[in-house]
């Protein structure tokens, strides 16, 4: 065997061995992995339905996986710019805020497809059937809820749309109401404290009202859509780009396999309304990052 061919197997087996102990490197380094869940729900609905999730990430990852439900949208965002967490759900405009403040220190990399087997969802803005009022123009001097300032559903598409129609909330609405949750916003439609909500939707059958309803929380027949926005880009999930490259292959690894390698904790998660995982990433998220400078700037006036 010649010198050169031997120093090639020595380079060759050093790598193998490399790459091995790497991969456990980042066990040592990570022995409790934090998610992150943005508020869509009340606390106890998103501990539940996420339940079978973490136990699946934690043998697939073959760590603690730890999940920690977020009071509302910033606190999510704060979390990444301060190392807190390693990944998390967001909805557009969440992740592009977070992308912003750590300076593209997350990453995009999976989102869920909905019943159909598309990406994408919509906004929407429910008011009670009982009321006069067939669209957001009819209801000047009422009260309006949207969900929470970082919310793209809940807050920047809306503020895209009524400004679109020459609606400055401030002045139009008698009262504005940031709910912090989408189900604290149809619950506030509900009881008469906002008279016009906005939230999410993805069909007739599949939406926030319709998962609220199935739970029991309200009737769907008390409530009429007054509005529904162009499709938005699908909400991603998130990781920290800092981590060991094995880390971030293995978690990527772990979502796509959930919807066979365990049905019901997935199925849990989406309630039964998603096909499964497709890969996403930063570039998917061009529309959103506009949105979020026209929500700035309308702050920057005061809208």
């Amino acid at each position: 065997m010649t010198l050169t061919r031997r120093l090639t197997l020595a380079l060759v087996a050093g790598t193998v061995m490399t790459t091995g102990a790497f991969a456990q490197d980042w066990k040592a380094k990570f022995p409790e992995l934090i998610f992150a869940a943005v508020p869509a729900e009340n606390a106890s609905g998103t501990l539940e339905k996420h339940k079978g999730f973490i136990e699946y990430m934690s043998r697939e990852l073959g760590v603690k996986v730890t999940i920690r439900i977020a009071s509302d949208y910033a606190a999510v965002i704060e979390g990444h710019k301060a190392g807190n967490i390693h990944f998390a759900e967001h909805g557009p405009s969440s992740y592009i805020r977070a992308y912003t403040v750590t300076n593209g220190g997350v990453e995009a990399f999976v989102t869920p497809l909905d019943a159909n087997g598309n990406t994408g969802y919509y906004s929407v803005a429910y008011t009670k059937s009982s009321n006069a009022g067939s669209k957001l123009e009819d209801f000047k001097g009422k009260n309006l809820c949207l969900v929470d300032p970082n919310s793209t559903s809940g807050f920047n598409v809306p503020m895209f749309a009524m400004s679109k129609v020459g609606i400055e909330p401030a002045k139009f609405f008698a009262k504005v109401v940031n709910a912090g949750s989408h189900e604290n916003a149809v619950l506030a439609v509900q009881q008469g404290t906002c008279d016009v909500a906005f939230n999410w939707w993805n069909s007739d059958d599949d939406s926030n009202l319709q998962r609220m309803a199935t739970k029991g929380m309200v009737k769907k027949d008390d409530f009429k859509l007054i509005f529904k926005s162009d499709k938005i880009a699908g909400y991603p999930y998130v990781m920290t780009a800092s981590l060991p490259p094995d880390l971030k292959a293995a978690i990527r690894k772990a979502f796509m396999d959930m919807p066979t390698k365990n049905k019901a904790a997935f199925d849990m998660m989406f309630q039964g309304k998603s096909k499964g995982f497709v890969p996403t990433s930063h570039a998917d998220f061009g529309s959103t990052i506009e949105l979020q400078k026209f929500v700035d700037n309308l702050r920057k006036k005061g809208s």
